[in-house]
């Protein structure tokens, strides 16, 4: 069974948020790259850029498949994982550490009241 921080946010979408004040990083959770199959290229945003819940932000690519990766809440970008450019297969050794993808500026903690919790989560992914 995936990986499931229990001190994480989550979307139906397979990305995942975590909140530290007004700053969310984000990225894909271990059951979407374990899906994927070996991540052989990301491609991200620009710093600065502004995406609502739900946009389209970056892409994710491997052997299997290329996928969008979707913006959990809506947001500023502050930063990317320079790292991911070069080094793509982080995201499959280590998705909620070395493997994030953004961090975003997000206006009040109501903005992740929409996204799941780990139970509703492993719901989801228990059942596909």
């Amino acid at each position: 069974m995936s990986s499931i921080p229990e001190d994480l946010h989550y979307t139906k979408d397979h990305e995942w948020l975590c909140l530290e004040d007004n700053v969310a990083t984000i990225g894909i959770t271990d059951h979407a790259q374990d899906s994927l199959g070996d991540i052989t290229f990301v491609e991200l945003p620009e710093v600065g850029a502004n995406f609502g819940a739900g946009e389209a932000f970056g892409v994710v690519e491997s052997v299997k498949a290329a996928s969008d990766l979707f913006m959990p809440v809506e947001g500023e970008v502050l930063e990317i994982n320079e790292d991911l450019l070069d080094a793509p297969e982080q995201v499959n050794e280590s998705p909620y550490e070395n493997g994030w993808m953004i961090k975003i500026r997000i206006e009040g903690s109501h903005a992740i009241k929409d996204l799941l919790t780990p139970a509703a989560y492993k719901d989801i992914v228990g059942s596909e």
